[in-house]
């Protein structure tokens, strides 16, 4: 999952790009409204979280655009204020969920797989694919009852090829999807991670029992064929 924070305090922001980090998602962060808007609206994100005081442009006036330009992005607001008439606007504005700082980071994790719920076909916290299971609260791995360690980036790799088990997965989708804007489009890092994977979920299984497929010059797939 890749998350944009705009935020223009700097501990919080930096409180939740750790939290988040460890949870095993991509994050990019900015710290004013204009930027913001920008990046919600070039970049693909699941899901965007943002401020109600921003610089340059405030957090309903960017949602509201957001939607305007048919980008649906769920969008958590976060905020000092609490009262009802901020929370009736940012909600109206197209804010599908709203919470007052400060705030515990569990609290904001459990209310970001509560939007992902809605917005998605979710599949749970453990996902199968054949005799692999990936539970993805315990951030653990089997294949056939074995448990597999796999760092951080080929988890979310993983994580998102099963969720989306059964169709092609582009390398850009990829890059929009598990890694963070500020990686080289040109990198070779995609084809180093799947090589990983292989090397961990496929190999010892044997060629027969491959669960992560190329299809060259489209992407990856991830099925049992």
């Amino acid at each position: 999952m890749k998350i944009l924070v705009v935020e223009d305090e700097p501990e919080i922001s930096k409180f939740i790009e750790r939290g988040l980090h460890r949870q095993r998602f991509a994050v990019d962060i900015v710290d004013d409204g204009r930027l913001g808007l920008f990046n919600a609206s070039v970049n693909q994100y699941d899901i965007i979280l943002c401020d109600y005081m921003l610089p340059h442009r405030d957090g309903i006036s960017l949602t509201q655009e957001l939607r305007d330009r048919s980008v649906k992005t769920p969008l958590l607001m976060l905020t000092v204020v609490d009262d009802l008439q901020t929370k009736v606007r940012a909600l109206d504005a197209g804010a599908d969920d709203f919470m007052c700082k400060p705030f515990a980071f569990d609290e904001l994790l459990a209310r970001i797989r509560a939007i992902s719920r809605r917005q998605t076909a979710w599949q749970g916290d453990v996902v199968h694919l054949d005799d692999l299971a990936i539970d993805t609260k315990a951030y653990q791995v089997t294949r056939a009852g074995k448990p597999i360690t796999l760092t951080r980036k080929e988890f979310m790799l993983l994580e998102y090829l099963v969720r989306n088990q059964g169709r092609v997965v582009t390398r850009s989708e990829l890059l929009e999807h598990v890694w963070d804007s500020a990686t080289d489009q040109f990198t070779n890092s995609i084809e180093v991670h799947i090589r990983y994977l292989r090397k961990k979920i496929d190999l010892p299984f044997g060629s027969a029992r491959k669960l992560i497929h190329t299809i060259h010059g489209v992407g990856y797939k991830a099925c049992r064929i």
